[in-house]
Formats: C-alpha cells, sequence, structure tokens
C-alpha cells in the first residue's frame, strides 16, 4: 500500500533512479504480502500464480498511466483531481471518498493480519490474535497523524526487511518443493482465478503515489521509464517467487493466513515465525500509519478544517468498523477473505475511475494504453462479488452528498465550454486559424487565489498530451 494515498508532495532535492526504484516499490509493498499468497491458494489453488501473473502485467500500465497523470496534470490533487479533471468536481469527490472509505474498512483488517502472525509466533489462538489486532490497532489510532519524513524513512527501511525475508523464506525453502503440489491445478475451476485476482489488488494498491515521486526525478523523460521498468522488474521478482514457493511448499491443500511465518519456519526452522511475527508488527503499524495519516489529509481537503475535525472522525469510525471486524473474526462468523474483500473493492473502484480519467485526457498510445488497462481492472473489479454492493452504496452516498456541497478548493472544476484556437503548422491548412469550441475542465483555486481561474488557449495538443488544457 502506498505511503502518500493523497498524493501531493512538497518540493524537495531531486532523487536518483536507483532511489526512486526504491521509493516506487516501497509504496507498493505492504502487510497484504503477508497474507495474499495463502489466501489466493486457497481460493483457487495453483492456478492463482495465473492470477499474479496478470496483475503484475497490469500494474506496468497502473505505473506508466499514473506516472502520465501527475506529469501532466502537475497542480491536480491526486487520484481526486484526476477525476475530476475528467469528468467534474462531483465524479473527482465520489472518488476520494471510494479512497477514504477503503481505508476506514481496510485498516482493521491490516491489523488482524498482523495480529495472525503474533498468534503463530506464540503458539496462541484466535483470541491471541484477535486481542493483538486490538492493540494494533488502538496503537495506530492513537498516534496517526505523525507521519514524517523520518516516519516514510522508516517505511522504506521495513519494507527493505521485508523483501529480504522474503528473499530468505523464497530460497530457504525451496527444497521443500514438491511437484504433487501443482496437482490439481484449478481445484475450484478457472472462475476462481478471477475471484483471486479480485483480492489480490490489494497487493497492488499504491502505483497512486508514482506522481508525487515523478517530478522528484533529475531528467524525468530520461529516467521515468527506467524506474518504472526496475520498480516493476523488483516487485515481478518479489510477487511471484513468494507466490510460487508458497505454491510448492505449501501445496494445494494447505491454508493459511500466515504463509511467510511458514515458509521461514521450513527455511531458517523455529525461529522463523517469531521472525516474521516481529517484521509484521512493524510493519503493520508503519503502513496503516502512513495510510490513516495520508486518509486524514484527503479527508480535510473534502470537508474541510472545523471544529469538528475531520481527522478525528476519521480515527472514529476506523475505531467503530475495527470493533465489528474483530468482534465478527472472534466470534469466527466471517474469514479475513470475505471482509478483505470490501476495502480492495473499493480501492480497485479508484483504479478504474483513474484510468478511465486518463483515457478521456489522453490522445494516442496513452489513451490505449489507459483504456486497455481500464478495461481489464474494470473485468477484475466485476468478480469482488457481494463487496460490489458496499462500492455501490459507496459510490451512490457519496454522489447524492456531494450535490448538495460546494466543491473544495483542491477539487473545484469548472466544465466550460471555451474557445480553444487550433493551429495546423504556422497558420492552419489554408493559411488561417481554425477556431472551434471544445470541452476543457479548469482545476478552480477557490481560496485567497479564487481570482486566478483563467481561461485556456493554446495549440490543439499532440497525440501523446492531453485533449483539454488543465489550467490551476
Amino acid at each position: 500500500m502506498a505511503n502518500d494515498p493523497v498524493g501531493v508532495t512538497p518540493a524537495v532535492a531531486p532523487i536518483s533512479r536507483l532511489r526512486a526504484v526504491a521509493l516506487y516499490v516501497g509504496a507498493l509493498l505492504g502487510p497484504s504480502l503477508l497474507l495474499l499468497p495463502g489466501l489466493a491458494l486457497s481460493v483457487a489453488g495453483p492456478a492463482s500464480i495465473a492470477a499474479w501473473s496478470g496483475l503484475l502485467v497490469v500494474s506496468g500500465g497502473l505505473a506508466t498511466t499514473f506516472a502520465a497523470l501527475g506529469r501532466r496534470l502537475p497542480h491536480a490533487d491526486g487520484i481526486a483531481g484526476y477525476v475530476a479533471a475528467a469528468f467534474g468536481p462531483r465524479a473527482g469527490r465520489v472518488t476520494a471518498w471510494c479512497f477514504l472509505s477503503g481505508v476506514v474498512t481496510g485498516a482493521p483488517i491490516v491489523c488482524v493480519i498482523g495480529g495472525a502472525y503474533l498468534a503463530r509466533s506464540v503458539h496462541g489462538g484466535r483470541a491471541v490474535s484477535v486481542g493483538a489486532a486490538a492493540v494494533l490497532l488502538g496503537v495506530v489510532l492513537l498516534v496517526a497523524g505523525q507521519a514524517t519524513g523520518r516516519a516514510v524513512g522508516a517505511q522504506l527501511a521495513l519494507v527493505s526487511v521485508l523483501v529480504v525475508l522474503v528473499t530468505v523464506a523464497a530460497v530457504g525453502s525451496a527444497h521443500a518443493m514438491h511437484s504433487s503440489s501443482w496437482t490439481p491445478f484449478a481445484p475450484q475451476g478457472w472462475s476462481a482465478v478471477g475471484h483471486a485476482a479480485s483480492l489480490l489488488m490489494f497487493s497492488f494498491i499504491g502505483w497512486e503515489a508514482v506522481p508525487s515521486l515523478t517530478h522528484r526525478l533529475r531528467s524525468p523523460e530520461r529516467d521515468l521509464p527506467r524506474v518504472i521498468l526496475g520498480a516493476f522488474a523488483v516487485t515481478t521478482v518479489i510477487y511471484l517467487g513468494l507466490a510460487v514457493t508458497t505454491v510448492g511448499v505449501l501445496g494445494a491443500t494447505r491454508h493459511t493466513d500466515v504463509p511467510l511465518a511458514d515458509l521461514l519456519r521450513t527455511a531458517i526452522g523455529a525461529a522463523g515465525p517469531a521472525v516474521a511475527a516481529v517484521a509484521a508488527l512493524a510493519l503493520t503499524l508503519a503502513a496503516v500509519n502512513a495510510y490513516v495519516t495520508g486518509a486524514g489529509a484527503l479527508a480535510e481537503q473534502l470537508v474541510g478544517s472545523s471544529a469538528r475535525s475531520p481527522r478525528r472522525t476519521l480515527r472514529l469510525l476506523i475505531a467503530v468498523l475495527g470493533v465489528i471486524t474483530l468482534g465478527a473474526d472472534a466470534a469466527g462468523w466471517v474469514d479475513t477473505g470475505v471482509v478483505l474483500a470490501v476495502p480492495t473493492a473499493l480501492f480497485t473502484t479508484v483504479y478504474v475511475a483513474c484510468t478511465a480519467a486518463a483515457a478521456v485526457l489522453f490522445r494516442g498510445p496513452r489513451r490505449v494504453l489507459a483504456a486497455a488497462t481500464c478495461l481489464v481492472v474494470a473485468a477484475v473489479l466485476g468478480f469482488s462479488g457481494w463487496a460490489l454492493i458496499a462500492v455501490a452504496l459507496v459510490c451512490a452516498i457519496s454522489w447524492i452528498a456531494s450535490g448538495q456541497v460546494r466543491a473544495k478548493p483542491v477539487l473545484a472544476a469548472a466544465h466550460h465550454r471555451v474557445p480553444v484556437r487550433a493551429q495546423h503548422g504556422a497558420a492552419g491548412p489554408a493559411g488561417g486559424a481554425d477556431e472551434h469550441v471544445a470541452d476543457v475542465h479548469l482545476l478552480v483555486e477557490d481560496g485567497p487565489a479564487a481570482a486566478a481561474v483563467r481561461r485556456c488557449e493554446r495549440p490543439t495538443a499532440p497525440a501523446d498530451q492531453p485533449s483539454g488544457e488543465i489550467c490551476a
């Protein structure tokens, strides 16, 4: 999961390609990697490898599309701004509420993952797991808002530790792999691969952080393709390596919520689960704190600051839903895979909206890539099952509510029809200029710079540029 869901980064010194790759990988990897290989295996069997492989290809399209959005719309405020630029402020607000709802429903589940690893390390049962998850969630809600530069650095350090543990687990347990573990290959049928993919999307949430990093490269035109390729290569090796080892060692009939702990036990012995638990606890605290903090900033942008702090309300909602989630888990009413479907579907909806916006704003190859990525992600979303009800409710309620609320500064976008002069060469095909009316979205600064709204008049965009001018 990404460290900064809002997608706004202050101006800082340029970074090297190597550090950019590390930041991109750090934005993507997180506690979900502690759960999903085992969960996907239980849903689709060894055929879950097909879901991993397909989503890795899609993630390349997501990374490229978000990078292009960040470069072409540098003043748009992250995911909500991109959608607002294409479809108007109301759609942008709905997208933002989907993201916030994903954080509210996802934070308790990530804590459940950390609690499960602690329980395994001490040979505890469900009560220990739920208790540990409750403590983790309580700590996160108490310290939320402390995501400073040091916290981001700590997150990167923890992700590095996770990469090392995954490598040790995969390489160290490879000797225990058996060919029999791969049969039957698709015990639940091929439709289960789609269901597994809809859950695995949780591991690919993070590419929305790419735009905030793009502008920190010394030479984005030259460096960005190499950085994306490097990040893609690293995540491919990590994800596929862990997925293949999970299948080969644990087998199609082994269901586990702590696959990394089981693999480390095979790799390094009895200390494996304890090592995995320490890493899981630290990674859970850092990742959830970063996400809740970023989501709090997004909530303030949506509803504005007031005596009733949006950040405090957000934490209260997470606490209430946490009590419900943990209570249902303690009673054995639901399993992690069932509740994980809700935040994953909400985040996937955000990606559908952003890639659809890119398909509208861009032309040429970038439009084709964005449209193709949007269609595939939408197809994956279609396998989310009952979680689509939650998505529909969030979208419907936020759409109705957004119609009653005046758009906030960062999301305000006036959809105007303004004259745009199209130039063909120096003076048009017949020595003159063709003038036509085009739809243009203007991002409106509604604070001290309220008068800064201005009309846009420029030559027709090249094939790889947005079809409408975006003004800040």
